[in-house]
């Protein structure tokens, strides 16, 4: 079964400066999923992902909790559908 799908994440907290999108990068490589995160203003994270559903819940799990040196405070997920725009996972350093 190829059930496709796409989350977009708002993770705020102390998520900037604590090496959170290495460590969300990293998991989304782990789990063969593609698309990127980036920080945004008010010290949050935006992550856009996509692939397999049950990856993806592994993934959502993962940035619940974060590295070691951040604190998660609050997780927004926003299922979209599949769209297979994306090649890899990659850190995006500046706005889009």
């Amino acid at each position: 079964m190829n059930d496709k799908q796409r989350i977009h994440i708002m993770v705020a907290g102390r998520v900037q400066g604590v090496f959170f999108r290495d460590y969300t990068h990293r998991k989304a490589e782990d789990l063969g999923l593609t698309g990127w995160v980036r920080n945004i203003p008010n010290n949050r994270v935006e992550i856009i992902a996509e692939g397999e559903k049950t990856k993806l819940l592994l993934f959502i799990d993962a940035i619940k909790i974060g590295p070691e040196s951040a604190r998660v405070d609050n997780c927004q997920i926003e299922w979209q559908d599949y769209t297979g725009e994306f090649k890899n996972f990659e850190i995006v350093y500046t706005m889009k």
